[in-house]
């Protein structure tokens, strides 16, 4: 599992690793996703609502504080106050115009940031795939439920790179289904279960850092950061109470 290397292309050497191990069937499923960039089809602004701003809210929910808080973009169609705070802190982190509105430009740059199919710019669904099987399956909901939760997750991800100087981050462990989760011993509700969970390892950059970064993703489980990776997820999302276990709200 590894992450965008530069110059090396270690995610294009990835994706032919797998294919070629779990032969051409694999392949295609996991690569030959048919979405393209999202069809913005006006500008959206506070007090909007519907299927667009639901969108708007998954790709700029890294962007939920400034500082550490237990704060998090509600991912519920109707775009309020916390919403036009993370449309912002993108748009300023990006060199936009900083006005809160999510126009053309703003939705270009959001589009810029997705891959053909559907993952996102810097992270690949094979990173985040169980690691006995490939797939989605055998977690505690459906595959699609799950990749579609790996997908949010991804964009939180691209929030914490960005604000840890576009470093390279290397995803240990995504997803996992419920017979690998126990063959390696993670808790029994653990979030890798249900795809909202990941695993890092961003070099040069000690997991301290990356911990406190997180702090202002919206991830609302962050477990210590004295391990030898950070483990980051969006329980909060599923409905579970906050935990940073070295927090600092």
């Amino acid at each position: 599992m590894t992450s965008f290397f530069r110059p090396m292309d270690r995610r294009t050497m990835l994706r032919g690793t797998l294919a070629a191990g779990a032969g051409v069937a694999f392949g295609q499923l996991l690569f030959s996703g048919t979405a393209q960039a999202y069809g913005w089809s006006r500008t959206l602004n506070q007090g909007d609502s519907g299927a667009d701003v639901t969108e708007l809210q998954i790709r700029v929910a890294g962007w939920a504080a400034d500082s550490a808080s237990h704060s998090r973009v509600s991912i519920d169609g109707d775009f309020g106050p916390g919403t036009a705070a993370a449309v912002r802190r993108f748009q300023a982190a990006y060199g936009l115009s900083v006005d809160g509105s999510a126009g053309p430009n703003t939705q270009a740059k959001l589009n810029s940031l997705e891959q053909s199919d559907g993952s996102t710019l810097h992270f690949n669904w094979s990173e985040f795939v169980n690691q006995t099987d490939g797939t989605f399956n055998g977690g505690k909901l459906s595959a699609s439920q799950v990749k579609e939760n790996v997908r949010r997750c991804m964009y939180k991800l691209e929030a914490l790179r960005k604000k840890l100087g576009d470093k390279p981050v290397t995803v240990n462990s995504g997803f996992r289904s419920i017979a690998h989760n126990a063959e390696i011993g993670g808790a029994s509700d653990s979030m890798h279960l249900y795809g909202t969970a990941a695993d890092l390892d961003v070099s040069g950059v000690s997991n301290k850092t990356v911990y406190q970064k997180a702090e202002t993703c919206g991830f609302s489980g962050l477990e210590t950061y004295n391990t030898d990776h950070q483990h980051v997820d969006s329980r909060a999302d599923l409905g579970r109470d906050w935990w940073w276990e070295n927090g600092t709200v």
